[in-house]
């Protein structure tokens, strides 16, 4: 009965990771319109000042017996709002408005390497050979989606100075999940998100001023504003919260996995809302996220199998 129990448990976790990351694949559409009116760091920080009017609030009412951060906390804190929250997200709306879908998508899918490596090599964490096989397969569908098939599409861009701002965003999410892991290990997912987004609102805040005159704020349309509110509300609160939530149950190195399911997510939102093509690529490509996914999640899988033959070779 117990088992039975935690089984439930692990499954909606996992389902919980699975909504979160689906839900950022709608950033990639809501940032196309927000770009329009805005420049990337002031998208960035009206997204997080949003969140943080609604995450404070939040906080006071889940975490009544909340335990106070000490300077050491508020570093890590810090750390957390300048990487996952300022830094990621400038690098991540230049690459919407200035770099090619498929370069920008295929960094962004690199996410969960740097993180299992980093979960590994800092915080202990067991690697697995389910990790990097499910890892591998699902990457192997984010490529076939994002290419639609044609793969050799990968060799046509060349090396171009937007491809640091890609490789600081992947870098900036890694150090964010590995740290944040850290950090759970004493403060709730709610706390942890409310403060690293406070702290990553103050780092945006110079930027946002710097290229955005009030003038901007009111010729703003109001598909730009729902777009940032959508951003706010459910790219940012509820599905940071889940994902955090996930890393404290599962580790940072297993719920990275999960990231493969926003490249999914973007392209079936994009053929929604911006009337994108469909094609066999694309459920090709959601076929191998979800079969890595499950792979890397389903920890017994290939010890079974290992059992079983064994047991063959004992009997043969």
């Amino acid at each position: 009965m117990k088992a039975s129990c935690l089984k439930k448990r692990l499954w909606l976790i996992y389902g919980m990771l699975t909504l979160a990351t689906a839900t950022w694949g709608s950033a990639f559409i809501a940032g196309k319109f927000a770009v329009q009116s805005f420049e990337p760091a002031t998208v960035a920080f009206l997204r997080f000042l949003g969140a943080a009017i609604l995450l404070f609030p939040l906080m006071w009412i889940m975490e009544k017996d909340r335990k106070r951060p000490n300077l050491k906390d508020h570093g890590l804190f810090a750390l957390l709002g300048l990487t996952g929250i300022a830094l990621y997200n400038i690098c991540f709306f230049l690459a919407t408005k200035h770099a090619p879908v498929i370069k920008s998508s295929l960094f962004i899918a690199s996410n969960p390497v740097l993180i299992v490596l980093l979960s590994g090599l800092f915080l202990k964490e067991k690697i697995t050979k389910n990790h990097i096989i499910g890892m591998a397969v699902a990457l192997t569908g984010v490529v076939f989606i994002i290419t639609d098939g044609h793969l050799l599409k990968l060799f046509q861009y060349g090396f171009e100075p937007i491809d640091f701002v890609l490789l600081g965003a992947v870098v900036s999410w890694a150090i964010y999940s590995v740290v944040g892991k850290v950090v759970l290990k004493k403060f709730s997912s709610v706390e942890s998100t409310t403060y690293a987004v406070a702290y990553g609102t103050l780092f945006l805040l110079p930027f946002a001023s710097a290229e955005t005159s009030w003038m901007d704020i009111q010729q703003a349309s109001m598909t730009t504003w729902t777009a940032i509110a959508h951003m706010s509300i459910f790219v940012t609160v509820v599905s940071f919260v889940m994902y955090y939530n996930g890393i404290k149950e599962v580790g940072a190195a297993k719920a990275s996995i999960f990231i493969n399911v926003m490249p999914v997510s973007a392209v079936i939102m994009a053929t929604v809302f911006l009337g994108e093509t469909f094609t066999m690529a694309h459920g090709i490509g959601a076929a191998f996220v979800l079969t890595g996914v499950y792979i890397g999640t389903n920890a017994k899988m290939f010890k079974k199998r290992m059992h079983k033959q064994s047991m063959k070779n004992e009997t043969a």
